[in-house]
């Protein structure tokens, strides 16, 4: 099996890479973090997810890009979707790249696109997905959030920009390597 990973050779074989060996590459996911600001707090938008992966987990919205979707139309779709509030594409401030390895359980490996916002219109609501709730920046709920988050989304919130590949332990859980994404 090859791959055509920046930095890589073409027949570099994907297990080496540490990427899922089920013919594809992991699969595209957009996350977004909607910001406000009430009586001088900086707060953020998260979702305690109901279903799927990352169940009971606080993540911010978004999901797998549909095929022929870009991750600027999947992050509005997907913020639609989960709360309810509409996003124009513009408005989307692209933050960085994340790398999701999962060595024992390859099928859950992608590479998510992460944006910004601060406008938007309408209220966020309950869907299937997940609850929305707002949470000041500088009290994440860290805890109740995928282990990598700490490591990166309080600098995204504050302003900066990520690039990183997290591999995740037999747990399914735990960070067990982390390392810059290679230069593009």
């Amino acid at each position: 099996m090859t791959t055509t990973l920046r930095g890589a050779s073409r027949t570099t074989p994907r297990r080496l890479l540490g990427l899922a060996t089920l013919g594809a590459m992991p699969y595209r996911v957009c996350v977004t973090y909607l910001l406000r600001e009430r009586d001088g707090v900086v707060q953020v938008l998260l979702g305690r997810k109901k279903t799927g992966l990352g169940v009971g987990y606080h993540v911010g919205l978004g999901g797998k890009l549909e095929p022929g979707e870009t991750a600027l139309e999947a992050a509005v779709r997907g913020i639609a979707e989960e709360a309810g509030v509409t996003v124009d594409p513009a408005d989307l401030d692209p933050r960085g790249e994340l790398l999701y390895l999962f060595p024992h359980r390859e099928s859950w490996s992608q590479r998510s696109s992460v944006f910004v916002t601060t406008r938007w219109r309408g209220e966020p609501v309950e869907s299937d997905e997940l609850v929305p709730a707002w949470h000041d920046v500088v009290d994440l709920p860290l805890g109740e959030m995928w282990d990598d988050a700490r490591r990166w989304l309080p600098a995204v919130l504050s302003g900066g920009h990520v690039a990183r590949e997290f591999t995740f332990g037999d747990d399914l859980a735990t960070v067990v390597s982390d390392r810059p994404l290679p230069a593009s």
